[in-house]
């Protein structure tokens, strides 16, 4: 007498797995125009209340390295609806904050939500053959991508009507939403224990004895921060340098998602016949070529909205080029540590951004213009380019000696 085979779970929609994206990207990019406002509202300095992008990418990168082995242990599904309940408290916490302190305390608390980027892949990879993740995933991020595009326009509208506490009200009203999706249709995705964090960790003297991984794995931080020293210094260069309308600045804000998701298309569409390497060079030079000629113009006293929105959406086609190509390169040094490789790649890169975030937020006043943000973000960019030519050598050493 045979037993019937266990009935296989319903697998998740796309849908849900794009909103437990979307939600973190929607925290990081709806209230960006509004940052001048509360520097003035809470009475503290504008590079303070920028840490509410710099400290919350911090504490994203931590979250880079443990949410992925939680959820082995306890399971997709109890992680994302933890994390959208904290969320939601935290999200209240802001809005009734009377002081800025307290405001930050609960900002920082709102990271949790970020975990949809890590556990959004991993239900993907728990769902789909190996050789179908990638294909899955790409339309995960595409439909992530265009957050960024809509969220700051609707930030700077909410401002302009209702004030900036509207946006984190928006915010609220998002993660609810998605979190309820998530009961419904999230089903559990993990199989078996998992692998423990303390041996996750224990893998990473390996990768880290690797100058493959390093080139890779800089590369991408390095690119990737010039995005992120660019959302902490924006909204205070659009208004207080440009003369922009919290409303203009989030119109312009959609340059470098638009950028980012065409390089994301010729990346998918010619890195296999280009090569890896190539693509991620290319991706760095033209991310260093048009943010420098920005900075040469700038010294030139001829900066306006369409050269320094129109070099980051450039650059955003540069890092759509580079950071997937940077990211399957560190998963490749060793394929039996893709995981480990992509936690702590991730972490770097956005600890990395943080970092520059914050000092853009410390280095902008009203009598330094714009230099010093377009400073940061060129000699990132360029920096990357050595380290993918560092990979480069590298590799042609070792087939000349083999």
């Amino acid at each position: 007498m045979s037993s019937a085979p266990p009935s296989t779970p319903r697998r998740p929609s796309i849908l849900t797995l794009v909103s437990i994206s979307a939600a973190g990207a929607l925290s990081m990019n709806i209230f960006l125009p509004s940052l001048p406002a509360m520097a003035r509202d809470f009475g503290v300095e504008y590079g303070f209340m920028q840490l509410s992008v710099s400290a919350f990418l911090a504490v994203s990168a931590v979250l880079q390295l443990l949410c992925g082995p939680i959820s082995d242990r306890f399971g997709r599904r109890p992680v994302v609806l933890g994390s959208f309940a904290i969320f939601l408290l935290a999200t209240l916490g802001a809005l009734l904050a009377t002081d800025a302190g307290w405001f930050m305390l609960f900002r920082l608390i709102q990271a949790v939500v970020t975990t949809g980027f890590v556990i959004s892949r991993a239900v993907v990879r728990d769902i789909v053959p190996a050789e179908q993740a990638a294909s899955m995933i790409g339309y995960v991020t595409m439909g992530m991508s265009l957050v960024p595009m809509v969220a700051p326009t609707l930030g700077g509208v909410l401002d302009e009507t209702l004030g900036w506490r509207a946006s984190f009200v928006a915010m609220g009203l998002a993660g609810l939403a998605v979190m309820t999706l998530c009961a419904f249709d999230l089903t559990e995705t993990a199989r078996g224990g998992g692998v423990p964090l303390r041996q996750q960790v224990a893998t990473y003297p390996v990768l880290a004895r690797s100058q493959r991984f390093w080139g890779y794995a800089l590369a991408a931080t390095l690119s990737a921060g010039s995005f992120y020293a660019y959302l902490g210094g924006a909204p205070f260069v659009g208004q207080v340098v440009l003369h922009l309308s919290p409303a203009e600045v989030g119109y312009w804000f959609a340059g470098p998602s638009i950028g980012y998701a065409l390089g994301n298309y010729l990346s998918a569409r010619f890195s296999t016949r280009i090569g890896m390497n190539r693509m991620i060079l290319s991706g760095a030079l033209i991310c260093s070529v048009f943010l420098v000629l920005a900075l040469v113009v700038d010294l030139m006293g001829g900066l306006t909205p369409l050269v320094f929105f129109g070099s980051v959406g450039l650059m955003g086609l540069g890092n759509g080029m580079l950071l997937p190509n940077a990211n399957a390169g560190m998963m490749s040094v060793r394929p039996e540590l893709a995981g480990t490789a992509s936690g702590l790649g991730g972490a770097m890169a956005v600890a990395g951004g943080a970092g520059l975030a914050a000092l853009a937020g410390a280095l902008l006043h009203d009598d330094t213009g714009a230099l010093p943000l377009l400073v940061i973000m060129a000699g990132s960019a360029v920096a990357s380019i050595g380290f993918i030519l560092w990979v480069m050598i590298r590799e042609r050493q070792v087939i000349s000696r083999g």
